[in-house]
């Protein structure tokens, strides 16, 4: 009796002691691995991001050899709030700011001209775009699955100056579909996303509307530790001509890493390449975004 006292003690112990480290080792999960696209906030909690891309192409699909250098900057702004129970409804708003140089025959621009906002007949920017936004967990049961659902409301009177495109000028109706899985060991993880975006609006405004966008996504991170991760990835993008006799699609692959900066606060760096496609640049990305959970 005593020998079976004694090994209830023990095992008591140590499910109390492994209970123990694994609860902590819960409560030690940075936002990085806790908090991907998948996973909602709280109540009363705030995610807020802001993501900037340029990409940049000396290539396209139109034409053979090397073209003149055309740039894109996007600088977007997102900002969601728990609402509810569960973790299960995010509220917010995406805002869009972009600015664009192309290069003419007797004016070369480099990729960062970008950023010099001058407004010259090769150059436009501006606030370009503002989108309501909700996401939420359809089953209870899984909530490592999310969508996103945003409406994108043109903020500009022109698609293009002066030969230089701005912004899509008409609306875009965008569902973003979330699911990721952690490997046991917290070592790995693997993320997938599917975004579809319906784009609609009169036909002679915009080159993309009345089409269909369809774009899966494939990311594998690994985590050295709990605050540092670097990933792989694969996109497509494949545009259905839906009565605007203009299809597109192309595939990129990349990668990059994201590091805890503070609790709240980490940082991402990504590069992607244009590897392939039709009716479309053949361009790289350069990637860099702050992201806070509060």
């Amino acid at each position: 009796m005593k020998s079976l006292k004694r090994n209830l003690f023990l095992a008591g112990t140590l499910l109390a002691f492994f209970n123990g480290v694994s609860q902590d080792s819960l409560q030690q999960k940075s936002n990085i691995q806790q908090y991907t696209p998948s996973k909602l906030i709280g109540k009363g909690q705030v995610d807020i991001k802001w993501f900037n891309n340029l990409y940049t192409q000396t290539e396209s699909t139109f034409t053979d050899g090397e073209e003149p250098r055309q740039s894109f900057f996007t600088s977007t702004f997102e900002f969601y709030t728990g609402v509810g129970r569960n973790n299960r409804v995010n509220l917010g708003f995406i805002a869009r700011l972009r600015s664009n140089v192309i290069s003419s025959q007797n004016d070369e621009r480099g990729a960062l001209d970008v950023f010099s906002f001058s407004g010259d007949d090769n150059s436009r920017s501006g606030l370009t775009a503002f989108a309501p936004s909700i996401k939420f967990v359809p089953f209870a049961s899984v909530s490592n699955f999310s969508i996103q659902s945003s409406l994108f409301i043109p903020l500009i009177d022109n698609e293009t100056e002066n030969g230089v495109f701005l912004e899509q000028n008409g609306f875009v109706w965008q569902n973003r579909l979330f699911y990721d899985y952690t490997f046991p060991g917290n070592k790995w993880q693997l993320f997938t996303e599917l975004t579809t975006e319906l784009n609609f609006g009169d036909q002679d405004e915009s080159f993309a509307n009345n089409s269909l966008n369809i774009n899966p996504g494939v990311f594998i991170s690994y985590f050295p530790s709990s605050k540092f991760t670097v990933l792989a990835l694969v996109q497509h993008s494949q545009r259905l001509d839906l009565g605007n006799d203009f299809a597109q699609d192309f595939t990129a692959v990349g990668g990059g890493a994201k590091y805890q900066l503070t609790k709240a606060l980490n940082v991402e760096v990504l590069y992607t390449n244009f590897v392939r496609g039709s009716n479309t640049g053949l361009g790289e990305t350069f990637n860099i975004g702050l992201r806070g959970i509060f």
